[in-house]
């Protein structure tokens, strides 16, 4: 016996997808002979290897006997497409959902990352730029302690050697009052 999923399967159908598709078109099957049957019937006569017209006409012949008319196999036919518009819509649906949750959500995370980024971008420069001044500054700084180093170490040469020098002057004046007087 055939399968609903042979029934509708050729080359280079999604497996998965035609699964879906036939157990839908299973679950949803009319009471009676319709058009469900009849492409079973059909597909039947095809493996006998009748002509696709023959094998319709003899399928048709033998639904015929039970009441089935063209019309209801049409509109039974027009029935299951309808079922599966219904099952693609909601596929449509489900798949909208997992796009939001597994790929709209993961693009937001991208972009929140990407931004956090470009603002640790932007406060790194900032730190350079204030890093840059303050070694500027300690440059700067450094510059004038060795100036002011100088400037000191002169002055205190300058007083040590004034300072001796007075020294020097009143020991000697001591000195002499002890010698000339």
């Amino acid at each position: 016996m055939l399968t609903t999923k042979s029934l509708f399967a050729s080359e280079g159908l999604d497996d998965r997808s035609l699964e879906f598709l036939a157990s839908a078109i299973e679950k949803n099957n009319l009471p009676g002979f319709d058009y469900f049957e009849f492409k079973r019937a059909v597909a039947t006569l095809q493996q006998m290897q009748l002509d696709e017209a023959i094998a319709h006409k003899s399928a048709f012949t033998t639904a015929a006997t039970v009441g089935v008319t063209k019309e209801k196999l049409i509109e039974t036919a027009g029935y299951y497409r309808n079922l599966l518009l219904e099952e693609k819509v909601g596929f449509d649906k489900a798949l909208e959902n997992q796009n939001a949750t597994k790929i709209t959500a993961r693009q937001a995370e991208i972009k929140r990352l990407k931004d956090q980024i470009d603002r640790h971008k932007t406060e790194i420069t900032r730190l350079q730029d204030e890093m840059a001044a303050y070694l500027e500054q300690i440059e700067v700084a450094e510059g004038a302690v060795k100036i002011e180093t100088g400037k000191l170490e002169k002055t205190h040469k300058a007083f040590e050697k004034t300072h001796q020098s007075v020294v020097n002057q009143i020991d000697k004046d001591i000195e002499n009052m002890h010698k000339y007087l």
